[in-house]
């Protein structure tokens, strides 16, 4: 129904921002709504309908939409998981542990077990190919938030956000607390971390 929306961030939360297009608000949730920065924009879109919502979901590139919706497509994953499958920052490796069967890699995501790993290999593997040294992500710090420990607080609020939990992301905090980096950055150190964590 929706393709994108070109429009101005006016407010990012660990779970969205907000896109304003001609005087309306538009709530999009994303993998990681600080990547997206405070100018004007072009976000791709996916319409997504439940029976109680009807939800936009929001991306940097036009591939990360296509394996977002490749990925809701698998029984089990539902939008959330597919945005902390995204969120990694590394959709390639992903797309490689598919294609390599490697179930270990997958069941580090939150909400991903090993029934639903290995459907995803079964419903997946062979049919990435056209994602295969795609553009994921932009390297554009967002620059949006003040200094100190808000960026790391969001970060961690975001990981929340994204299904993980208290216990995880307590282990990985105490590693990002003397390095000096924007929002983003803390997002993608944890969620490095993270998926190193056995």
């Amino acid at each position: 129904m929706y393709d994108y929306i070109k429009g101005i961030v006016t407010r990012v939360t660990p779970e969205y921002l907000v896109v304003e297009q001609q005087g309306i608000g538009w709530q999009i949730f994303a993998p990681n709504p600080y990547s997206f920065g405070t100018e004007e924009l072009q976000v791709f879109l996916h319409h997504h309908v439940r029976e109680d919502a009807h939800l936009l979901f929001g991306f940097t590139t036009l591939e990360q939409r296509e394996l977002f919706r490749k990925l809701i497509s698998v029984s089990g994953i539902g939008p959330k998981g597919a945005l902390a499958i995204l969120a990694s920052g590394e959709p390639q490796h992903v797309i490689e542990a598919i294609e390599r069967e490697d179930e270990s890699y997958l069941v580090k995501f939150p909400g991903v077990g090993k029934k639903t790993a290995r459907q995803m290999i079964l419903d997946l593997k062979g049919k990435l190919a056209e994602f295969f040294d795609a553009p994921f992500l932009t390297n554009e710090a967002p620059g949006l938030l003040a200094e100190g420990d808000i960026e790391l607080e969001e970060a961690m609020l975001a990981l929340g956000a994204l299904g993980y939990s208290e216990r995880e992301i307590t282990k990985v905090k105490p590693q990002l607390k003397d390095l000096d980096l924007n929002t983003e950055g803390y997002m993608k150190k944890a969620l490095q971390l993270l998926l190193k964590q056995s």
